[in-house]
């Protein structure tokens, strides 16, 4: 059983930055995938980036790249999102996610098995 707490969340003008961090607890957080998704109002969630169990693999969806950097750190049980360069189309709550069944890294929330609350991320124009 996994359980996973964002924070870092909040409003933020069009090209500031916000660092999002997932507190994780329960099984030994080095030994699974995670994954951040974001749900807009009225969107269905959708893949934002992901990072292997040791952090030598990480995914990206294509309007994030360059921009959002995932990391972990397993001595904390901590995944962190890096934003830069924020636009108002990051506006969404964004969640954490883990994998603990699969062994390939996931890019689709049913390819997750636990989740934390959200955290709210507002980008005004």
């Amino acid at each position: 059983q996994v359980q996973l707490a964002e924070s870092g969340g909040g409003l933020v003008q069009a090209g500031g930055s916000l660092r999002l961090s997932c507190a994780a607890s329960g099984r030994t957080f080095s030994t699974y995938d995670m994954g951040w998704f974001r749900q807009g109002s009225g969107k269905e969630r959708e893949f934002v980036a992901a990072i292997s169990w040791g952090g030598g693999t990480r995914y990206y969806a294509d309007s994030v790249k360059g921009r959002f950097t995932i990391s972990r750190d397993n001595a904390k049980n901590t995944m962190y999102l890096q934003m830069n360069g924020l636009k108002p189309e990051d506006t969404a709550v964004y969640y954490c996610a883990a994998d603990l069944t699969r062994f390939v890294l996931g890019r689709r929330p049913n390819e997750y098995d636990y989740w934390g609350q959200g955290t709210q991320v507002t980008v005004s124009s």
